[in-house]
């Protein structure tokens, strides 16, 4: 019988399997104790993307420091940055063991390109700041989102059955980057300005 955590082949295993209850949660493994059996103890441990990758904008996060001019006229000033993003998975679970070598190796064979697993940018960006503003900058990388599903065979029966399906969905640095940067300047608070203008 095909059992599995999937929500996604749901109605095509009750049509299948008609007469088969559902194999809810709490009645099997969690989608960790069958990941950790991919290519350790399965026949077979397949990934099954669905569609194309999805491509977004990370949120934007201030990288570098911010910069307070002190002066009485406006200056121009550099801020250095470096932003890394990385790999995650609906699931919460490390992509560095065989599953996710599984999941590498099919995103790469169905889209023709590399997962990245991590991407670093680094830049410095010039803003024009007026006398008694700060300035700061942000970064939002460009990211992908692939969905699908794994299908695990087990030789002998694994939680009372041979077949079992896992959802997931990863999201990773896009191949081709185009992050946002953007910047913005404001008054300084009078924090802001006893801090660091003295």
């Amino acid at each position: 019988m095909r059992f599995g955590i999937a929500t996604a082949f749901a109605s095509a295993l009750a049509a299948t399997f008609s007469l088969a209850p559902p194999a809810l949660a709490d009645d099997g493994p969690t989608a960790r104790e069958l990941l950790e059996k991919c290519n350790n103890g399965t026949d077979s441990c397949v990934f099954h993307p669905k569609g194309q990758p999805e491509y977004y904008q990370n949120t934007s996060q201030q990288v570098g420091s911010p910069v307070f001019n002190c002066t009485d006229k406006p200056q121009q000033m550099a801020v250095g940055w470096s932003d890394s993003t990385a790999e995650s998975n609906s699931l919460g679970l490390s992509m560095s063991t065989s599953f996710g070598e599984v999941f590498k190796v099919t995103f790469k064979a169905s889209y023709g390109h590399e997962w990245r697993s991590e991407h670093t940018e680094s830049q410095t960006t010039f803003l024009e700041v007026r006398p008694g503003e700060v300035g700061r900058v942000y970064h939002g990388a460009k990211m992908q989102k692939v969905a699908g599903t794994y299908e695990l065979h087990f030789p002998d029966k694994f939680h009372d059955h041979y077949i079992w399906y896992v959802d997931m969905e990863a999201s990773g640095p896009a191949d081709e980057q185009g992050g946002t940067v953007t910047q913005s300047t404001q008054p300084m608070t009078e924090q802001e300005h006893q801090a660091n203008c003295g």
